[in-house]
């Protein structure tokens, strides 16, 4: 179907079938073949929902839904379910309080911040560091996406609780949150065993309340945040969701990344042989501190180039609150909107070769010549990412130790799957052999 009219509003092209888009596998092969067909923008008929849904793809196009207009889009469909899992958190809440809540976190995250909770990031590696000098004695073959998510899971932690995550594993015999390194579904199910944690995270509350004791990391600047207009705290229910947002999505979304990192290094000898270079010529003794980091620019091109190529977060929505124009097509008021970045970092106008895996796309000189909005795996404007820059940080970190002291060589296996359900996942782990350097 071409593009059509409705009155002189002109309304994107799109098929005659009717079907809807969801976070799923065969929505994602719906999308690659409408985007081929229909180009940047096409409309689709739900034979479900009470509004038709809009697939755009060009930079310009999510520029105006995430910059230029974004106050004219709620969040859309799909984080019903995420809701379920984290509550009202900042990923999901929206309006005033979302702006609330957003206003008050924000100083957490902060590049000073951040420097002093590089502490946590290295204690989290040096303990993964003296795992792995054992089993590369061996040369084992290791599960890659396993240990990257226990990693991630330690760091989230750590930067979220400090000391006080070492009390609850105390009480609890282990780690009460490492189900969600080993159970990937994000059914009811899992939504009941988290949910079911909430009394141990309102115990750390209720007992820094009491004893206020000296902590630096998030909790303890969520709490002591105030609302600028009411000098409010945020209450327990709010800090709860928060907190369940930034175990969940915070571990999730790195440790994704860092497995893919550590399997296109392994896949390409040449950025391999970039990543040791730099690293070895680096000034720092062993492990890099939070100011080191400038020394490791091929190392965050690395990083970045894994997350232009498999974005954790693949799909995502907007609903339109009143009338609009996308480019020169008419969009209706409630309108479904949706966005994908795996889509868009493939858009040949924008990224020549997008299948080809090359950290010389993201160079000083190369991102200077890039559309801004071509690149989006932590979305973009007032509701990108709260946490894009920790998360950049707690990979150059890891890669810039364990790159200095370990190869991660590939093993024969079946061929890649991927999964595109509510994140970019692989279906099967991904096998590689530790070697020492």
């Amino acid at each position: 179907m071409t593009a059509n009219s409705q009155g002189n509003k002109l309304i994107p092209p799109g098929p005659a079938e009717r079907f809807d888009i969801n976070m799923t596998e065969a929505s994602f092969d719906r999308i690659s073949g409408l985007l081929t067909e229909y180009g940047d923008i096409c409309r689709i008929q739900s034979p479900t929902r009470k509004s038709d849904t809009y697939l755009i793809n060009h930079p310009d196009y999510i520029k105006h839904v995430l910059l230029k207009n974004h106050q004219n889009y709620n969040k859309g469909i799909g984080f019903d379910r995420v809701k379920m899992l984290l509550g009202n958190g900042i990923i999901v809440s929206d309006g005033p309080f979302w702006r609330r809540q957003r206003r008050m976190m924000q100083p957490a995250f902060n590049r000073k911040v951040i420097g002093k909770l590089s502490e946590q990031i290295q204690r989290c590696n040096r303990d993964l560091y003296k795992q792995w000098q054992q089993q590369a004695e061996d040369e084992e073959v290791i599960d890659i996406t396993q240990a990257a998510s226990e990693v991630s899971l330690q760091i989230v932690l750590r930067a979220l609780f400090s000391d006080d995550l070492d009390i609850m594993v105390e009480h609890q015999g282990g780690n009460p949150f490492s189900f969600l390194t080993e159970d990937t579904s994000r059914d009811m199910q899992l939504v009941l065993k988290f949910r079911a944690l909430t009394g141990l995270l309102l115990d750390v509350i209720h007992r820094r309340r009491e004893q206020k004791p000296e902590r630096i990391d998030f909790l303890a600047m969520f709490m002591d945040s105030r609302d600028k207009e009411t000098d409010e705290a945020m209450t327990d229910r709010e800090l709860l969701d928060e907190l369940m947002t930034m175990i969940v999505a915070g571990h999730e979304t790195s440790a994704i990344t860092l497995n893919w990192v550590w399997y296109f290094i392994a896949h390409h000898p040449e950025v391999e042989a970039k990543v040791h270079a730099e690293v070895d010529n680096a000034s720092y003794k062993d492990m890099p501190d939070f100011d080191d980091l400038e020394q490791l620019p091929y190392v965050k091109q690395v990083v970045e180039e894994a997350l232009r190529y498999y974005p954790p977060v693949w799909l995502f929505t907007r609903k339109s609150i009143e009338d609009d124009m996308i480019g020169d097509y008419f969009i209706p008021a409630g309108s479904d909107i949706f966005i994908s970045p795996y889509f868009l970092h493939r858009n040949t106008d924008f990224w020549p070769d997008p299948e080809q895996y090359d950290p010389e796309r993201f160079t000083e000189q190369a991102v200077k010549e890039q559309h801004k909005q071509a690149y989006i795996p932590f979305s973009a404007g007032p509701r990108r990412c709260i946490g894009d820059f920790f998360a950049t940080v707690e990979m150059q970190m890891h890669v810039g130790l364990m790159a200095r002291h370990f190869r991660l060589e590939y093993v024969e296996q079946p061929p890649l799957e991927l999964a595109p359900e509510i994140n970019m996942r692989n279906k099967q782990p991904i096998q590689l052999k530790l070697k020492k350097r």
